[in-house]
Order: structure tokens, then sequence, then C-alpha cells
């Protein structure tokens, strides 16, 4: 019997870089005015949620993907935001706080970052950036693994993911290793995949 895993790891790599592509065009072709208004407000389910949350993760945006930054100025304000940190290519993705206006530096892998000398956190809940997604929580990501590591050491930590809609497949490809999401944020949408949200 053949391992299946060496196709699966090609199918996902064929969609990811299909998937990367229309992000890239949608976004490239947004009107600039929509791209402003994309995600500068937490959609209502949400806003309740995050106002209790003693530490919300969320991310710098990279590239093409959505800034999510914008909507959770009033979580940096009381000093409950922490975004993604690497100290080196091999080092495991940890988050550090992030208070309102500190700066960011670039990271080992070129995405923005806190500063070493920030204070380490574990998130309460998470927003996590995304290549792909399926309304039944399944996530394609960049293909390093960092989230999915960092989701398996916390499994109760509930998990938004975010994405512009053009990125959304009927079902993707997935492992047991693959951290499923709670909801997905899009700049249409926001859609629960779970009950613990």
């Amino acid at each position: 019997m053949t391992d299946p895993a060496p196709d699966l790891a090609q199918r996902k790599q064929e969609l990811r870089d299909r998937l990367r592509f229309r992000r890239r065009h949608f976004a490239a072709n947004l009107d600039p005015m929509a791209r402003l208004a994309a995600f500068r407000v937490l959609p209502a389910p949400l806003a309740e949620r995050l106002a209790e949350e003693p530490l919300v993760g969320g991310y710098a945006p990279w590239g093409d993907e959505p800034d999510i930054l914008p909507a959770l100025t009033g979580i940096a304000a009381r000093g409950a935001l922490a975004l993604p940190h690497h100290a080196a290519r091999d080092a495991a993705m940890a988050f550090r706080r992030c208070p309102e206006g500190a700066a960011l530096v670039r990271g080992p892998w070129g995405s923005p970052q806190p500063g070493p000398d920030t204070e380490s956190a574990i998130p309460s809940i998470l927003f996590v950036p995304l290549v792909g997604f399926d309304r039944h929580g399944g996530r394609l990501g960049q293909g390093g693994g960092h989230y999915d590591r960092f989701l398996a050491a916390h499994p109760s930590l509930p998990r938004i993911g975010v994405g512009w809609s053009v990125q959304e497949v009927d079902a993707l490809p997935v492992s047991a290793l693959d951290a499923p999401l709670d909801a997905i944020w899009t700049e249409q949408e926001f859609i629960l995949c779970g009950d613990r949200l």
C-alpha cells in the first residue's frame, strides 16, 4: 500500500499556488475605497466576545493578506493584543504582546512582528491568516505549519480564519495535522464553523 501523504502534499501545493494567484489578483484589482473599508470593523458576533478576552492573538498583514489591525485598535489600546513572533527561521512561532503604537520589526521570514524585547504571552483567542478555506472550517496555510504546530500545542484555543472571499473553495484536502477553524471572517461575511464562539 502506498503512502497517501506525498499525494496530499502535492494536491495542497497545487491548490495553494492557484489560491495565491487568485488572492493576489483580487487584492490588486480591489477598489481602493473597498479595500480601505474591508476588515475595519469587527463582526457583531465577535465584538462583544473580544471585549472580554484577556489577550487576543492577531497578525500583522504580509503581502495581500487582509489587514485586520485597524479593527483591533481598541484591543491594542487596552494592552490585550499579541502578534506572532519568530526568533529565527527554525524557531517555533510564539506570540508577544503588542501595545498600542508599538513599532514592528522585520522578522526572519520578512513579515512584521513585535520586537524581541516585548513580553511573551499565550492568546486566549486567535485570528489566523490563510491561503484558502472551506465552510467546514478547513484551512490551507502558507505551508510552513507554524500555526498548525502552535494550535496543536494549544488545542482549546478558539481560532478565526481571515481571508478574502475569493479564497473559498468547496472542500480542502486536509490531514489529521491540520487544525480546523471555529469561524472565518471575510470582507463579505462571518462564517461560524463550530460551537466554540
